[in-house]
């Protein structure tokens, strides 16, 4: 079975965040043990597996895995796998995706590849006890992150996004006590709109490179802080990656590029 790695959020190799994409032939799904056995072994955010959808309202259906456990939501994986499917001949312009959050879409372009995510618009929480020891900084603000339950916290600036190195055994007690997916640090960025990272340990991922549907609430805070509806955000992890976003009512427009960078046979 043919499986890749293909560079998301990224305009060269070895940026953005690296997504094992398969393919799979048209029927049931593999051994969801399996699938979960391959995200394992590939050790990436996350492995993507698409098949030919049987649904009217899709063109494929797509399930995505971290190395620990099946997620709900992932925007790279997403771009991935449509870069992937776009490379192969399998699909042009836009294609539609039956996945756990309902039908996203994408529209591949000769500039990049556009996704259509539900927005999770951030909702006013208090500081969660301990996150000042999980991060060693003092929060401007803090949000809950829509359905997705990503803490969104706002930081003094840019500078101190980048410093941050996270107590991920304090974040985890954390995550798991307030049932949250992971922890965004953001603020305004200088060279981009704003800047952000994204955490998620309880996940078996202690720092995502770039986090497409973590944009899915830094899009509407930001976009009302700065008072604009086109924005680019840089995610400043050791990789980095570059998000353009556009939130529309209940949607938001995340734009990116990938690349594939291993392509090779998967023999069990």
């Amino acid at each position: 079975m043919r499986i890749r790695v293909v560079d998301a959020f990224a305009d060269r190799a070895f940026a953005g965040n690296p997504a094992g994409v398969c393919v799979l032939e048209a029927g049931d799904w593999p051994d969801e043990n399996w699938m979960r056995s391959v995200a394992a072994e590939m050790n990436h955010a996350e492995t993507a597996f698409a098949r030919p959808s049987k649904r009217a309202d899709a063109d494929w259906d797509l399930r995505w895995f971290t190395p620990t456990q099946e997620e709900v939501l992932c925007g790279h994986a997403t771009l991935a796998t449509t870069h992937a499917l776009a490379s192969d001949g399998k699909v042009s312009g836009k294609i539609a995706f039956a996945t756990l959050s309902g039908i996203l879409t994408a529209t591949v372009a000769d500039d990049g590849i556009t996704l259509d995510f539900p927005i999770n618009r951030p909702i006013a929480a208090p500081v969660p006890e301990g996150l000042r020891a999980a991060l060693a900084v003092e929060p401007s603000e803090v949000y809950i992150a829509g359905e997705l339950r990503d803490l969104l916290v706002v930081v003094r600036d840019e500078a101190t996004v980048r410093a941050v190195v996270p107590d991920y055994d304090v974040m985890t007690v954390i995550i798991q006590r307030e049932k949250l997916r992971g922890v965004i640090v953001t603020a305004q960025g200088s060279a981009y709109d704003f800047v952000s990272r994204f955490f998620a340990p309880g996940s078996g991922i202690p720092e995502d490179p770039v986090t497409g549907s973590a944009h899915t609430s830094l899009a509407p805070y930001w976009a009302e802080r700065l008072g604009r509806d086109e924005l680019v955000g840089y995610q400043a992890s050791a990789r980095g990656g570059v998000v353009q976003v556009v939130p529309s009512g209940d949607r938001v427009y995340l734009k990116g590029q990938a690349i594939t960078v291993l392509d090779g046979e998967l023999l069990v």
